[in-house]
């Protein structure tokens, strides 16, 4: 291992792998703070670039641009209620919160800090544990998918604002949105309506920028909300030290989940991020403060994305099966440059492995840096007139909408479902659930589908294996302790008021 990683060093440690991992990263720190440009789009931006690298340095461009643009994502997610990604979407409350309370410089400074500290936790995990975490993400069947995706809906539902009735019925809007399209068994067209365009079913950016940013713009041009009483941004880092001790058991528990979660293939740090932000909530001393601007569950689910987000790469390199979207592109590049990902990367080509992630080291530690420069220039955000700033949010929102298809229907997505989450959220609906479902349901209908198949109709074969049967039971516990709570309150209420009216 020692030789492996000094190989690796040398692969790393040269001008020019260095200079691309800068570039890179600042090109990353730019697409993930624009509101409506996602980490998916840079890394595929910087594809046909890499075609002039060798592999260490094309590898490294991804990676490092990959890990800045999630962790800028935040940027506009804190600052303007617009999440950069799904995980985002588990804390925005809180981040965008701190910020309406003029704690936007500690939201910044405890965003990037603890997506660095989980990040180098995470790579350090994956260091010496890389092979017990590829087989343990191996022996994953269709069952434990399925109730690994049903764990996180379910935390989705539970955390959001406005009670688990209302959660519950986000959640089941969202899980509705994801059935348009082909069912992904038999290819059957499903709420199309003869539409080609919804055949390829709802993107989760356009919906996501849609019911985030268009609902925020549409709520502030109504109450005529202004900045005037939001503080400038300042030193991002001044405070981070006391809230990350604070919540250091957090910190840490964030980035172990994340890693374990994120070497699941297909699962990423999207699901990560609502568990470990919902398991922070059920075990917190103040639960009523959570989306709120209160920065507990911002510290955990912070750790917890970037984890993942290295932890990911371990069924890409190892098995060759892409953890998430970025990974898939990375597999590609890795193909392409003659650095085919399987079984034998680990005892043939070491190196190659320990390269990837001290590049996980190098740019989460570069985080703090380039997000010291980025949270200083956000601060000229407060100085733009809100309406001028609507404007502008307005417009890279129907970009980004735009350019996932290069067609107008992203555009009508984001419109009518900023409008839904707009009147939703009037009412005291949660939108993140929505998200959520949209980004889940494939998933968890596919696994349901196939393990149904599998088990020719038997409901109990999803109890059958040792780790399906642990989630299995974890998740109906966690619903039947809900109904169990809810149904004693409904209980102490009816005597309360029998009682008063005697």
């Amino acid at each position: 291992m020692i030789e492996s990683l000094l190989s690796a060093a040398a692969l790393v440690f040269t001008a020019d792998t260095l200079l691309v991992i800068l570039l890179a990263s600042a090109f990353g720190l730019f697409v993930g703070s624009m509101p409506g440009l996602t980490a998916t789009m840079a890394a595929a931006i910087l594809v046909p670039i890499t075609f002039y690298m060798d592999p260490v340095p094309a590898i490294a461009a991804i990676i490092s641009c990959t890990a800045m643009a999630i962790t800028a994502g935040d940027l506009p997610g804190t600052l303007l209620r617009i999440p950069g990604t799904p995980a985002s979407a588990a804390y925005v409350e809180d981040a965008y919160g701190m910020t309406k309370r003029g704690k936007a410089s500690l939201a910044i400074g405890v965003g990037i800090t603890s997506a660095t500290i989980g990040g180098l936790v995470g790579s350090l995990l994956i260091l010496f544990a890389a092979p017990f975490l590829a087989k343990f993400a191996l022996g994953f069947s269709s069952f434990e998918y399925f109730w690994l995706a049903l764990l996180g809906l379910s935390c989705a539902a539970l955390v959001s604002g406005g009670g688990v009735a209302k959660g519950l019925l986000s959640l089941l809007l969202g899980l509705f949105i994801a059935q348009v399209g082909l069912d992904p068994l038999m290819a059957q067209p499903r709420f199309t309506f003869g539409s080609s365009e919804l055949a390829g079913g709802i993107s989760f950016i356009p919906a996501m920028i849609g019911m985030f940013a268009l609902a925020e713009i549409l709520r502030n041009g109504r109450s005529g909300a202004t900045f005037k009483d939001q503080a400038r941004v300042g030193n991002p880092f001044k405070g981070v030290g006391g809230v990350l001790f604070k919540f250091r058991k957090n910190l840490f528990r964030g980035a172990g989940i994340g890693a374990v979660i994120g070497a699941l293939p297909g699962v990423g740090g999207d699901l990560a991020a609502w568990v470990t932000y919902a398991l922070a909530k059920r075990t917190s001393k103040t639960p009523e403060k959570f989306g709120t601007g209160h920065p507990e569950g911002l510290v955990e689910a912070g750790a917890t994305n970037n984890a993942a987000l290295s932890s990911a790469w371990i069924p890409a390199m190892v098995f060759g099966i892409p953890g998430d979207a970025v990974t898939a592109i990375a597999v590609g590049v890795l193909v392409m440059k003659g650095m085919d990902p399987g079984p034998q990367l680990l005892t043939l080509n070491p190196q190659n492995f320990y390269a990837v992630l001290l590049v996980f080291f190098l740019a989460n530690l570069l985080l703090l840096p380039f997000g010291f420069a980025a949270a200083k220039a956000s601060r000229y955000v407060f100085s733009v007139p809100r309406a001028y700033l609507n404007a502008a949010i307005l417009l890279f929102c129907i970009v980004g909408s735009y350019a996932i298809n290069n067609s107008m229907f992203g555009v009508w997505v984001m419109i009518v479902l900023g409008l839904v989450a707009y009147l939703l959220e009037a009412h005291g609906f949660a939108v993140a659930p929505i998200i959520l479902g949209i980004v889940l349901g494939p998933l968890l209908e596919t696994n349901f589908t196939t393990s149904m198949m599998i088990a020719r109709g038997d409901l109990l074969a999803f109890f059958g294996r040792p780790v399906a049967a642990v989630l299995g039971v974890a998740t109906l516990g966690i619903w039947a302790m809900v109904i169990t709570s809810a149904v004693v309150l409904a209980r102490r209420r009816k005597r309360e008021t029998e009682s008063q009216t005697a």
